[in-house]
């Protein structure tokens, strides 16, 4: 199965400013020594590819080296399930930036919901990529909920606006598709969400037409310039994390030191809690501050309450159980959202660790920016 050039053409958003791509094309038919980057969730990861290679990342990396066989080409995935932009921005430098990227697909439409939260971690997460040393060429794809159609992309459209970044959108190509019954849903998911092999085959498809719709094309005449200005406040842009090599008040919670091999191996470098009352302080200066921590279906699971700047009135529940059976969930928390960078403690303590516990309360980091 393929998709029909007009399915195709209808899924082009935008053929964006194409300089960083027409440049980037240029080098690899010489040769060049280039990275071809991925960063979003679970799709980009490759979940429910019955083979990594299978997935459409490395596809559309199959792609690059077929076009340029004499390019010298590394693939990064950072793709990392069950996460958002809030996520993504807050690792960028050490799962893509570090490899020092030439070409990057942002993902996360199915992951972000259509909030300004997510509109401004997402706009931080392009305007990291586009601004970083390696100057990467950057294309938007916005995948899309099988069954209802729904995600992110009317915010995310407006960022690729704002930043002329190319883009690739599944509901406005093979959705429609879908929509009137040329394409059978369980032909190309198992669980509405996912894509399966053909699925990943489609979506790849999809980001490859675009690449060739911009080597037809001649250069733009306008050089790429970043907007000094976005069109948020962009205060996720240098967000970071603190995880167990970072400064931690330890009473009860233990590090983690189990080596971490992939960026979706989640669960490491955090810190476990078995019993209550077990308790983890933080000190940092901040506008943003979200916690990240592990939901299991194996119930029954560890509670612990989130107390921010020492007001227990207010405290949040940090529930480890979840309703989900798909896995393990890492699941963010934002305990924080002003304008204001001030300092602040964050206070964990575990409130409920019942009888037979499956697991551990796994604390994975703790967001900021």
């Amino acid at each position: 199965m393929h998709l029909s050039n007009e399915t195709l053409e209808r899924g082009i958003v935008r053929p964006g400013n194409n300089h960083r791509l027409k440049r980037l094309f240029e080098r690899a038919e010489a040769g060049e020594t280039l990275t071809i980057g991925f960063i979003g969730g679970s799709i980009t990861q490759g979940s429910v590819a019955s083979d990594p290679k299978l997935c459409y990342a490395y596809r559309t990396f199959e792609w690059f080296k077929r076009t340029f066989p004499k390019a010298d080409l590394k693939y990064v995935n950072a793709g990392v399930g069950g996460t958002t932009s809030q996520f993504g921005v807050s690792r960028a430098d050490r799962d893509l930036l570090a490899y020092d990227p030439d070409f990057v697909v942002v993902e996360f439409s199915v992951n972000d919901s259509n909030e300004m939260l997510f509109m401004e971690t997402y706009e931080s997460l392009v305007r990291k990529i586009c601004l970083y040393k390696s100057h990467p060429a950057v294309v938007a794809l916005h995948n899309v909920c099988y069954d209802t159609g729904e995600n992110a992309e009317d915010i995310h459209l407006l960022t690729g606006e704002v930043y002329a970044i190319p883009a690739v959108s599944v509901k406005r190509g093979e959705y429609v598709d879908i929509e009137n019954g040329l394409i059978e849903r369980s032909d190309v998911t198992p669980d509405m969400l996912h894509p399966n092999d053909l699925g990943h085959e489609l979506v790849s498809e999809q980001l490859i037409y675009l690449l060739e719709k911009t080597m037809e094309n001649p250069v733009t005449d306008e050089e790429y310039i970043i907007p000094s200005e976005g069109i948020t406040g962009n205060r996720f842009e240098d967000a970071g994390r603190i995880q167990n090599d970072g400064d931690a008040e330890l009473d009860g919670f233990e590090k983690d030191l189990t080596e971490k091999t992939a960026p979706w191996d989640h669960f490491r470098n955090g810190w476990t809690a078995t019993k209550t009352g077990d308790k983890i302080t933080f000190s940092l200066e901040a506008q943003v501050i979200a916690v990240q921590y592990r939901k299991t279906p194996e119930t029954p699971a560890i509670k612990a309450s989130c107390v921010l700047d020492g007001e227990s009135a207010r405290a949040v529940l940090l529930d480890g159980s979840f309703d989900e059976t798909w896995g393990d969930c890492l699941y963010c928390e934002t305990i924080l959202n002003s304008c204001e960078t001030e300092h602040h403690t964050v206070e964990i303590t575990v409130t409920e660790a019942p009888e037979g516990f499956k697991k551990p309360f796994y604390l994975l980091s703790i967001l900021y920016a």
